[in-house]
């Protein structure tokens, strides 16, 4: 199994704050069936700014600890990347990192309580430039969660998005659950991947997702999920299926 999103990488963000949790972190994955992980710091949020050469070196540093600790599992080069104004400008100069380097996949993050007015356009002008944006988590956006044909709008227009196995199993509560299972169901979502943080509170949760598509969807939904985080890590083209539209059942009260 591939895990295209994980703070793995020590001490760069909110992740795993030293080698050992790393190296923690690496165990309790091999132990959930991954030997492969796209390590994704957050870059631009704020609070954390992981450039590319940065990443790169700490992926070689971590690399060469869990092979001198003979842990089967290899760490590729990626970012979590906050919206922000000039983020067009830095893929013009090469400083942002696609997925493993693969030149086709930019997965980007939103605010969890609103989606900036600019996101339409900044969206549409990373794909001028052959980039395929990935809305990370949306599933925790409380603007989606309201309004989810918004998302549907993106998807529409060429965006794919990824979400958490924590939000599917209910980690983060019924909603976000619910939510995450109306996404699947309406081909609005197109990969799985952990976000872990740690091995505790925010860990993989990589076995009970997959348990739970393959019981809900069957072995087919999960297969497509399992070839896009391939696909992904290729750079390849991954397999998307016609968004449709949520349908929110709506209450009127008698008056």
């Amino acid at each position: 199994m591939i895990d295209t999103h994980c703070h793995i990488l020590p001490g760069l963000d909110d992740g795993a704050k030293h080698i050992e949790e790393s190296v923690a972190m690496a165990k309790e994955a091999i132990n959930q069936g991954i030997h492969t992980i796209v390590a994704t710091p957050h870059h631009k949020n704020g609070r954390y700014d992981n450039p590319k050469e940065k990443v790169l070196s700490a992926v070689e540093n971590l690399n060469r600890q869990l092979q001198d600790r003979n842990l089967p599992l290899t760490i590729l080069p990626g970012q979590e990347i906050r919206l922000y104004g000039e983020l067009v400008n830095d893929i013009e100069h090469n400083d942002l990192l696609t997925m493993n380097q693969s030149g086709r996949y930019l997965f980007v993050e939103l605010p969890t309580n609103h989606i900036p007015r600019f996101t339409k356009q900044l969206l549409f002008d990373i794909q001028l430039h052959d980039l395929v944006p990935v809305i990370v988590h949306p599933e925790r956006n409380t603007e989606f969660l309201e309004h989810p044909n918004r998302l549907y709008e993106f998807v529409r227009q060429g965006v794919l998005t990824q979400i958490t196995a924590s939000s599917l199993v209910g980690k983060f509560g019924k909603k976000m659950k619910k939510f995450s299972h109306e996404l699947i169901e309406s081909n609005l979502t197109h990969f799985i991947a952990s976000d872990a943080h740690g091995v505790t509170s925010r860990g993989f949760m990589m076995t009970e997702a997959t348990k739970e598509i393959e019981k809900t969807y069957g072995v087919s939904t999960l297969y497509m999920f399992t070839e896009n985080a391939r696909l992904l890590v290729e750079g390849e083209p991954v397999f998307v299926n016609e968004p449709l539209r949520i349908e929110r059942k709506k209450f009127f009260g008698l008056f």
